[in-house]
């Protein structure tokens, strides 16, 4: 088939739509981010040394830290979990498009279509970062 100019041009406007949402996916994981490190001075012992002859629980704040992050997580959560959605969508179309003109779709875009490596999607059941 031929490289049409208006393919190439919906093309362009489908990777840029795309990369919208994804700088929106970013955002929310540096805010996430910031309010994890903010929080993180109240998570720590409130004394330095031993009392009563027991050393501090190193456990504990990683367990205070995880149930933070998993809360500040949550709130954000149906939010992620939309424009992750919308992301995959995205990728299908551009995909079908590239396939139905005959366009490579990884030569168009210096990313692909696929998430770039720094990406943390969260699961809805988990909480856990996956990278891909």
């Amino acid at each position: 088939m031929s490289r049409c100019p208006d393919h190439m041009v919906l093309l362009h406007r489908m990777h840029e739509a795309r990369r919208q949402i994804q700088r929106q996916l970013d955002l929310i994981d540096r805010q996430i981010t910031r309010r994890m490190t903010a929080l993180i001075p109240q998570l720590k012992p409130k004394c330095a040394g031993y009392r009563r002859g027991r050393a501090p629980e190193p456990s504990a704040f990683l367990e205070r830290y995880r149930s933070h992050l998993a809360a500040i997580t949550a709130e954000r959560q149906p939010e992620i979990d939309a424009l992750s959605r919308k992301l995959v969508r995205q990728d299908t179309a551009i995909a079908a498009c590239c396939l139905r003109n005959g366009l490579p779709s990884d030569q168009l875009d210096p990313r692909g279509s696929c998430n770039r490596p720094g990406l943390a999607v969260r699961s809805r059941s988990h909480g856990e970062r996956h990278h891909g």
